[in-house]
Order: structure tokens, then C-alpha cells, then sequence
């Protein structure tokens, strides 16, 4: 199971990687002055920094079978989906008014980011109480 959340993480950070893309293609950055975007750049990159730590920290977990970093993991990941959920309400908030990059988001991409993270992080969840004896 271990392994399988490492390949849905690996297809929920290259569908990040584009909506990332997006954003900052779309001025996402140029727009932080003017309070154009619902999406403050702190919560932009806070969000993909955190998953990737979490990441690192389950990669070591698979290769020293260790459930503190298990544990980690899911910890530092719950953050990071904290603040995913948090840029999703954003961007259903702005509707057809929304004014910044991220409108321009495709909903098959945010849709699919957002299933293959829960998904991502219930495979963390269980392998984590799984090596904890739960």
C-alpha cells in the first residue's frame, strides 16, 4: 500500500505542477499587488511545499519500514490538504466573478487533483494505523 500511495501522490503533484503552471502563466504572481487573485502566493506555495515534504518523509518511511515517519507524514500532509481545501473553497467562491489566474483552471484538472489527493491521503492514513497495529 505503501507503494501505491507514492505513484497517487507522484499523479497528484504533476496535475498540481500544471494548475501551478496555470496560475503563474496567467499572472497569479503579477496580480498579488493589485488583489486581483483569491489566491495569496504564501498559500500557492505553502500548500505544494508541504506535499512534498510529506513526501519525503513517506519515501523514507517505505524504505526503513519506521511508522514515526509514517506518522510524519501524514501529519505534515493533512496541512498541506488543509490548505488544498482551502484554495478549492477560494476557487468555487469565485464563480463566474472571479477576476484572477486561476480562473482559467480546467474543472476536469482541479477535479481530479482534489479525488486523487483524498484518495493519496487515505492510502496514507490506513497504511500508517496498518503499521501501528489500528
Amino acid at each position: 500500500m505503501g507503494l501505491v500511495a507514492i505513484v497517487t501522490w507522484l499523479i497528484t503533484a504533476m496535475l498540481g505542477v500544471y494548475l501551478l503552471y496555470l496560475w503563474l502563466s496567467g499572472g497569479g504572481l503579477r496580480q498579488q499587488a493589485t488583489k486581483v487573485t483569491r489566491f495569496p502566493a504564501a498559500l500557492v506555495f505553502a500548500h505544494p511545499a508541504l506535499a512534498v515534504s510529506a513526501l519525503g518523509c513517506w519515501v523514507t518511511y517505505v524504505l526503513t519500514n519506521d511508522r514515526t515517519y509514517a506518522w510524519l507524514s501524514f501529519g505534515v500532509l493533512a496541512a498541506s490538504a488543509l490548505l488544498g481545501f482551502a484554495m478549492f473553497t477560494r476557487w468555487l467562491g469565485g464563480g463566474r466573478h472571479a477576476r484572477g489566474a486561476e480562473q482559467r483552471f480546467p474543472v476536469l484538472a482541479v477535479l481530479l487533483h482534489g479525488v486523487v489527493g483524498v484518495t493519496t491521503f487515505v492510502l496514507v492514513l490506513l497504511s500508517a494505523a496498518v503499521a501501528s497495529g489500528f
